[in-house]
């Protein structure tokens, strides 16, 4: 018996929120049939969320990615190489309508490519199913936070 996958609703992320009749549909029966257009979604979700969020992209990336059946690590190295080009161009939005400053980004800078050298390293030697647990307590430690504020 061939296994269709989770229902549409499951596209929605973590929310149960579609439509009844989008449980008969299949995400991963949709993903092959339509695997360009799901890449093209996924750039336009993480685009969005980016611009929304300041750099949020990657979290709507890597899920999808992995929907996607891009592996755990090529999603969260994916995100990056596509969240990059994506926060220059929201930052460039942000400079450009707002009161921001680059005196106030400019000393996190050094610290911020120090991390992510540290995590591209630590990666490598991170299995994936804790990789993937540490990224889910990550967005329940942040999805908390921002509920609460």
């Amino acid at each position: 018996m061939q296994n269709h996958g989770e229902p549409l609703r499951r596209f929605v992320f973590f929310a149960d929120i579609s439509p009844p009749a989008a449980n008969t549909i299949y995400m991963n029966n949709f993903i092959e049939k339509h695997k360009k257009l799901y890449f093209y979604i996924l750039g336009a979700v993480t685009g969005l969320c980016n611009g929304l969020f300041g750099s949020g992209g990657g979290i709507a990336a890597v899920p999808m990615l992995q929907k996607g059946g891009v592996d755990v690590k090529k999603s969260h190295a994916t995100s990056l190489a596509l969240t990059l080009p994506l926060s220059v161009v929201s930052a460039f939005f942000y400079a450009y309508r707002s009161n921001f400053k680059w005196g106030d980004a400019l000393p996190l800078i050094p610290f911020g490519l120090a991390g992510a050298v540290l995590g591209g390293l630590l990666m490598k030697k991170i299995p994936n199913t804790l990789l993937k647990r540490i990224f889910g307590v990550i967005l329940i430690i942040s999805g908390g936070r921002l509920l609460l504020q």
